[in-house]
């Protein structure tokens, strides 16, 4: 915004901030001038003072004694000073303010609030076991988050009530700057009135008597009287620097005034929407969770039933097919019988066979018997003789 623009914003207020008192005595303590309104700068002219304000500019612009060293020096002082000060106390107020805090708030928030989310696991194996994990995992975590935002929940409390006394600070700023501008604008028309009539009067004079006895004292005189004018003006040159000042300071003070606005609404929307919605979608979560447990229990129960089902009638199925094989199957099959009937004629042909085989020796060794009997006795027979 120029500063032109930011003149005439500051002019249309002007008649609603309070007369300021002018002194010609600065070390005096003026009070501060102000009614709480907000109030705008422009031009220097008189157009932008009430009748009264006018009337006190021409007053106090008839005591001005532009000769007076002391008087031009510290014209306007108490306003340049305020101003000053003024300007200290908004940068104490800038570098006092924790910004690093508000914003470490939000990022532990946002971390308190992102650390209740359970890691998802994949797989149908251990799904019981899976299940009272991530329930405990969001319970635990959902403790712990709710202490951590607790403690966060405090600060942005705190600095959100920083921030609302900032921007209450800020108002009365704003109207001690427009009543700080009021004072000096009028200092600078009241001064512009008496160098004015100083220079169309006394100094016209001067200059007059200087021409015409063209002494060395009145030519002295007429010098002096035109740098004290010159002084002067330089000294309203000064106020209409610090008036300049303060025209800009105003959009700067709106500024920040804004900014802190748009943070304690930001902290207030975190306060009464974000946190209490977290703390509601942490319940809907543990309720899900719940729910989708019981649901994946009897869905586990069911599968289960079914399998068990399946074995069965397979189990079943096997056992009505044995037990049919088993029943259809004679004591001994006919192979057997026919293996033992094969074995049982085996036998006895070998039996008959063997003693066929016995009866024909023992008629061959008999007949043996009866031959080695008769050379026995042959032989005892022929040893009888002999002898």
């Amino acid at each position: 915004m120029s500063d032109d623009v930011n003149k005439d914003i500051m002019n249309s207020e002007m008649k609603d901030v309070k007369i300021p008192t002018l002194t010609l005595n600065p070390e005096q303590n003026i009070e501060d001038e102000t009614n709480g309104t907000q109030e705008r700068a422009g031009a220097v002219d008189e157009s932008m003072l009430s009748e009264e304000e006018k009337k006190q500019v021409e007053a106090f612009a008839a005591q001005i004694d532009v000769t007076d060293i002391k008087m031009v020096n510290s014209y306007g002082a108490s306003a340049q000073n305020g101003i000053a000060s003024f300007s200290t106390s908004i940068t104490a107020n800038q570098k006092t303010k924790e910004f690093g805090e508000v914003g470490d708030s939000l990022s532990e928030l946002r971390v308190a609030i992102n650390s209740t989310n359970a890691p998802e696991k994949k797989g149908i194996l251990g799904f019981f076991q899976r299940g009272k994990n991530k329930v405990s995992y969001l319970i635990a975590n959902y403790e712990t988050a709710e202490e951590n935002i607790k403690k966060i929940e405090k600060d942005l409390q705190r600095h959100r009530q920083v921030l609302t006394k900032d921007i209450y600070l800020y108002d009365q700023m704003y109207n001690q700057n427009l009543g700080f501008y009021k004072e000096i604008t009028m200092y600078i028309i009241a001064g512009k009135k008496a160098l004015d009539k100083a220079r169309r009067t006394k100094l016209v004079e001067l200059k007059t008597r200087a021409e015409m006895t063209q002494d060395q004292l009145d030519i002295q005189l007429y010098r002096d009287y035109e740098d004290a004018c010159k002084r002067f003006e330089k000294r309203i040159y000064d106020l209409e620097t610090t008036r300049l000042v303060s025209i800009q300071t105003a959009p700067q003070i709106r500024i920040l005034q804004n900014t802190d606005q748009e943070m304690a609404d930001k902290l207030r929307s975190d306060i009464i929407n974000t946190i209490p919605m977290w703390r509601n979608q942490m319940a809907l979560a543990l309720g899900i969770e719940h729910s989708r447990r019981a649901l994946d229990a009897q869905s586990a129960v069911t599968d289960m039933t079914n399998e068990m089902f399946r074995k069965n009638a397979e189990t079943l199925k096997q056992g009505a097919i044995d037990a049919a094989i088993a029943s259809e199957k004679a004591l001994v099959d006919i192979e057997t019988l026919k293996k033992v009937n094969e074995d049982i004629i085996f036998s006895i042909n070998e039996v008959v066979k063997i003693h066929e085989e016995g009866t024909k020796k023992r008629v061959e060794a008999q007949a043996e018997l009866v031959k080695i009997e008769e050379e026995l006795k042959q032989a005892l027979l022929q040893a009888g003789s002999k002898a």
